[in-house]
């Protein structure tokens, strides 16, 4: 009975420490071309609190509009038929703020860090990216990927760092509830 309750309890160890190891495995895929990735980039008027805030506003504005996309060429298709609707999405994102800045767009390729994203990292390199300027573009920016959709942000607008993110394991917990 003892070497039965010791076996037992050598392979809920082990699945534990298998099921700890796989939650906190690096990424898993590496993106090797910037093909297919459209890159979204706000650039704030400046780094007052105001200007800061109301870059998150335009980005929380722009980012509904590109949701139907299915392919990198339906977001880049949807950015250049509706440019004008972009930009005036985004202009009001500002006026509701109470903010005249102008708001530039542009379609180009940037260069960009490198960036894990849902297990997939991006790295730096050049990046076809939408680049929208508000005002005189003098503050510090904000970019996520736009397609594929993955501009995950947090509360304060930051991208989601997924390297933090707390994940939970049912072995874990079974553990727990045995012991």
């Amino acid at each position: 009975m003892m070497l039965k309750r010791f076996l037992a309890g050598l392979i809920l160890t082990l699945l534990a420490v298998l099921g700890i190891l796989e939650s906190r495995a690096p990424a898993k895929a590496v993106l090797t071309s910037g093909d297919g990735v459209l890159r979204l980039h706000v650039i704030a008027a400046s780094d007052s609190e105001e200007d800061q805030s109301a870059k998150l506003a335009v980005r929380d504005a722009i980012l509904p509009l590109f949701a139907r996309a299915e392919s990198y060429s339906d977001a880049r298709g949807y950015l250049l038929s509706h440019g004008r609707e972009i930009q005036t999405t985004a202009e009001k994102a500002l006026r509701d703020r109470g903010i005249d800045d102008e708001v530039q767009l542009s379609l180009g390729t940037e260069t960009f860090p490198d960036r894990v994203y849902d297990n997939l990292l991006f790295p730096a390199g050049d990046y076809d990216a939408l680049c929208v300027r508000i005002g005189p573009a003098e503050g510090h920016n904000w970019w996520c990927v736009l397609f594929p959709p993955l501009c995950i942000v947090t509360e304060n607008g930051e991208p989601v760092d997924l390297d933090t993110v707390e994940t939970e394991s049912w072995i874990v917990n079974f553990l727990k509830s045995v012991f």
